[in-house]
């Protein structure tokens, strides 16, 4: 008794692939990317017009909207990447995968405006673009490259359930450094980064107007955040239907 070889997407596809064609998969910027654009418009509208200025960097310190909301961005992704991560190393699910290479990607989106936000900001109140020896600096641009070498890693190996397995490792201990960046201004008195003025124990150190701004910010990003990850996520599955279907055209020559 013999059967009937699997065709198409059945026979290249990885294990969980849930569409079968192009048709099947949704549009990677659809109405959440349009509505956190916009929200990102008007949160920088209220930010600059109707927030009011810090007495001691003045209009400098509007770019802490930017600046903090990105690294939370950044964290977000870098932690749902380290938590796929896990989900594919105990289940094999490619799917797992698949969102964590799509977090991974937009964690270093945020975490590059969340470096370069930082730089332009020190330069203006502290008037030096980077110090070494501030460990926050230090460890978040350690972060940036943990989580660059996920995607070169990614690149690097052909192999699909290998490239899972080193990648998830990788992903991992990315998100282990967020907690120490988080604590480095309690942990090493040499530093430049001031402590914590709304992520504390005790109340906020800003004005009613300012927090509001702030916590808006937060939403915003996470809603930019979640928009640009659902996205990627579908051009994923885009690509490897894409690769499913010349695998298959490839064996039927």
């Amino acid at each position: 008794m013999t059967t009937a070889p699997l065709r198409g997407a059945e026979q290249s596809a990885p294990p969980h692939f849930q569409p079968t064609s192009a048709r099947q998969v949704k549009p990677a910027l659809d109405w959440l990317f349009a509505v956190a654009v916009l929200a990102v418009a008007g949160l920088y509208v209220r930010a600059l017009a109707f927030t009011p200025p810090d007495a001691l960097q003045g209009m400098a310190q509007k770019i802490y909207y930017i600046h903090i909301a990105a690294w939370l961005s950044a964290y977000l992704a870098v932690a749902i990447t380290a938590l796929m991560s896990i989900v594919y190393l105990w289940l094999h699910d490619d799917r797992a995968d698949r969102l964590a290479e799509a977090c991974a990607e937009v964690a270093l989106i945020f975490l590059t405006v969340g470096l370069c936000t930082g730089s332009i900001w020190g330069h203006r109140i502290w008037g030096a673009w980077w110090v070494w020896w501030d460990m926050r600096l230090t460890l978040t641009l350690f972060l940036w490259f943990v989580v660059a070498a996920y995607l070169v890693l990614r690149g690097a190996i052909e192999e699909p359930a290998m490239r899972a397995r080193y990648s998830a490792v990788l992903g991992i201990l990315a998100a282990l450094l967020i907690p120490f960046i988080h604590l480095s201004v309690y942990m090493f008195s040499a530093r430049l980064h001031p402590m914590p003025v709304a992520l504390q124990p005790g109340a906020p150190k800003m004005s009613p107007q300012m927090l509001v701004t702030f916590l808006s910010s937060f939403v915003v990003f996470m809603l930019l955040d979640i928009a640009f990850i659902r996205a990627r996520y579908r051009i994923g599955v885009l690509r490897e239907l894409a690769a499913a279907a010349e695998a298959d055209g490839g064996e039927g020559r």
